[in-house]
């Protein structure tokens, strides 16, 4: 018998092997100079190691359709640690399948180098999204916390879902490395877990290319971009940003149209004794008037707006010496480029019809009424922080991306020059930066956001207060930094070392 079966077994195995069909777009390696020689010569490789042929046998089959998918863009290979002549190649790589539940371990190279475990989803679809950006944030359904979430990959599945659904449908557009989207994500969820059986809320990532006619159609000019449906039928978006899921339940009950603001009152048809110039009148007026201190403003600013009520007692304590007055940059554009307006508030002083000094530190009425009393020359400006010799890359909204993307590892400060707690992080913000100059995967950064030409890029990376720490990998956003800023040097260095931040503890990788 037991004869019988050595030889039934020995003719069996050879049939499994043969039986196996090994897709032509997996590379099955055996040889470690073979290995080798796929590693320099492919930079994004994902290798399954198996304790044997058989362990292998429905990894194999997931991953001949994994490598369909990514062909031109990834690439899969095997290692079957079981085969006498791999087994050697395992040992060298320091990896033991047989130490794993199901006999099987996948692993990421990068650029010729060990790159990460594969630990997300084991799925055809988690695993195409791992390859076309290996350095990129997991799905969104691969959270379990998301599991009530329609989550819609297409633009046919998007059609289906439309015409199908009966119950009222909320969809939100969005793109992976939105922060604002990300900070939205856990209360919109909570609220599809919720509201399930009565309503549906949906989400499709629509960055990529491919889905233009969807964001031309549904009016995608940003992100999130939430529409509500009834019956496939658009009918208007939510746009509650801020929302919880209590929120969204509560619209939901009643859904309506965002109201339109009311726009604000123009600070020169407002009832004040500042004397608010144009660029047609301000000319005269300096000339007419022998001190004149000058607010540059901007209706948007949450600073000047703050600063108003200080500006206006002033004007009405001061009938002289010198008078109060303003300009909104935004409508008069020659004057804010004649006096280099990059920030605001700006206030400059003029004597004479000249211009002799540009005041940063008068906010409050009694600051003003005591210099205009006594003008005089202000301390001299320190070096902005940018013309300061330190670790810290400087980045404007055209070149933010593509500088990122050259990192590994990138904690971005996005700050105001005029606000005070800005100012006290920058010293160990700068310090850190100092600590990883050597390491050319880690870079810290920074964006002044009181420039103009970085508007835009602040409101698009979530930035709704000073300064706003963000995390970023290869250019991807991960997360917001919300841990201690620093308040010493070794607090500063605990950040960077693997305290509350996001970026690694120093290690070889």
């Amino acid at each position: 018998i037991l004869t019988l079966w050595l030889l039934l077994s020995s003719a069996f195995l050879p049939v499994f092997v043969y039986s196996l069909k090994l897709s032509p777009l997996i590379e099955k390696i055996s040889d470690h100079k073979d290995f080798k020689k796929l590693l320099r010569t492919r930079n994004n490789v994902l290798v399954l190691y198996s304790k044997s042929a058989a362990a292998a046998e429905s990894s194999l089959r997931l991953l001949s359709s994994v490598a369909q998918e990514v062909k031109g863009r990834g690439t899969i290979s095997w290692i079957d640690c079981g085969d006498t002549e791999s087994r050697k190649l395992c040992k060298k790589m320091k990896v033991d399948p047989n130490s794993k539940e199901k006999g099987v371990d996948l692993l990421h190279y990068k650029d010729g180098a060990f790159h990460t475990a594969y630990n997300r989803a084991v799925t055809l679809k988690s695993m195409v999204a791992f390859l076309k950006d290996p350095e990129g944030a997991p799905l969104w359904e691969e959270d379990p916390e998301a599991k009530d979430i329609v989550h819609v990959d297409s633009e046919k599945e998007l059609r289906r879902l439309l015409k199908k659904e009966d119950k009222p449908l909320l969809m939100m557009f969005y793109a992976p490395w939105c922060g604002v989207c990300k900070r939205m994500m856990p209360s919109y969820q909570q609220a599809a877990t919720e509201l399930k059986g009565k309503y549906v809320l949906a989400g499709m990532n629509v960055y990529s290319a491919e889905f233009e006619r969807i964001k031309e159609e549904f009016n995608v000019r940003g992100y999130p971009t939430i529409c509500y449906f009834e019956k496939g039928k658009f009918l208007f978006n939510f746009e509650n940003f801020g929302a919880t899921a209590a929120d969204i339940a509560e619209w939901l009950k009643n859904p309506q149209a965002p109201q339109p603001q009311a726009p604000e009152t123009p600070w020169a048809d407002e009832e004040n004794v500042v004397y608010h110039l144009t660029d047609e009148d301000f000319d005269k007026f300096i000339k007419d008037h022998s001190s004149v201190l000058v607010m540059f403003h901007a209706p948007w600013c949450g600073h000047c707006k703050k600063m108003k009520p200080e500006y206006e007692k002033a004007a009405e304590f001061l009938h002289s010496p010198g008078v109060l007055a303003a300009v909104d940059a935004t409508v008069n554009k020659a004057l804010a480029e004649r006096y280099h307006i990059s920030g605001f508030p700006t206030l400059k002083y003029f004597k004479d019809g000249e211009e002799k000094y540009t005041l940063p530190h008068l906010r409050t009425k009694k600051k003003i009424i005591d210099w205009l009393q006594n003008p005089e020359a202000p301390p001299p400006p320190e070096p902005a922080w940018e013309e300061k010799q330190t670790s810290v890359i400087h980045l404007a909204g055209e070149d933010f991306r593509e500088s990122l993307k050259k990192k590994k590892h990138t904690l971005v400060m996005f700050y105001a020059p005029w606000c005070p707690h800005c100012k006290n992080a920058i010293p160990h913000f700068t310090t850190a930066a100092e600590v990883f100059k050597e390491d050319r995967k880690i870079a810290y950064a920074a964006v002044d956001c009181a420039k103009g030409q970085n508007h835009d890029l602040c409101k698009q990376e979530g930035v709704d207060g000073y300064p706003t720490f963000n995390y970023y990998n290869y250019g991807k956003f991960v997360e917001k930094y919300t841990g201690d800023r620093g308040v010493s040097e070794s607090k500063s260095h605990h950040l960077v070392q693997g305290g509350k931040s996001p970026l690694p503890k120093r290690k070889k990788d």
